[in-house]
């Protein structure tokens, strides 16, 4: 069994689809002060920072076992975005979104007793179409709170799905975590069978 260093909702889904046995714990690491020292670093490694600081702490405490960290960022126009902090908030951001390209980061890294064994990053990108102020207003009188933790200020399993008229890249990807790698690195790890 391995540890899950989130309490993700969207990362907890895809480990039960794909039956990986887990337990899950809460990394509680500041990532805006570790974001405030990367300033200027590319999105994807700020994604495979931020998810190799979440497993490292977890890992102490659970000695012999497999830790698995995970982060997304979302980087438009040059600017890279974190979760909302308000509807407002989220309002600017899709504003901000409209009628360009996300590249979505999400990355994992695999520690075992305070040592990364494995890290991987994966982006989709998604090309936003343009949005109007009612469809935004629309859009969080449906969708807000829920996508109050979402990076992208969506959820492609839902209504999400209306903010993008192309997306490259893998569907596990978009929802939060490289998988495929995922699975593989678990494999390689003797965590699963080959």
């Amino acid at each position: 069994m391995i540890v899950l260093a989130s309490q993700s909702a969207s990362r907890k889904a895809m480990l039960d689809a794909a039956g990986i046995a887990y337990e899950a714990q809460s990394s509680d690491v500041d990532e805006g002060a570790i974001k405030r020292e990367l300033i200027g670093v590319p999105g994807g490694d700020v994604a495979t920072i931020l998810a190799e600081a979440k497993a490292l702490p977890v890992s102490v405490g659970v000695p012999g076992k497999l830790v698995l960290g995970g982060d997304s960022l979302v980087e438009v126009g040059g600017r890279q975005f974190d979760k909302p902090v308000s509807r407002e908030q989220a309002a600017e951001h899709l504003r901000f979104f409209s009628g360009q390209r996300m590249n979505l980061h999400s990355a994992a890294v695999l520690v075992r007793d305070g040592i990364t064994v494995w890290r991987h990053c994966e982006t989709a990108r998604l090309d936003v179409r343009q949005l109007s102020d009612s469809f935004i207003d629309s859009y969080l009188n449906r969708e807000w709170p829920a996508v109050s933790g979402c990076v992208g200020v969506f959820r492609i399993e839902a209504l999400g799905v209306q903010l993008f008229e192309r997306i490259e890249g893998s569907h596990f990807t978009v929802l939060g975590m490289p998988l495929l790698a995922v699975l593989a690195a678990l494999r390689a790890q003797g965590e699963l069978e080959a």
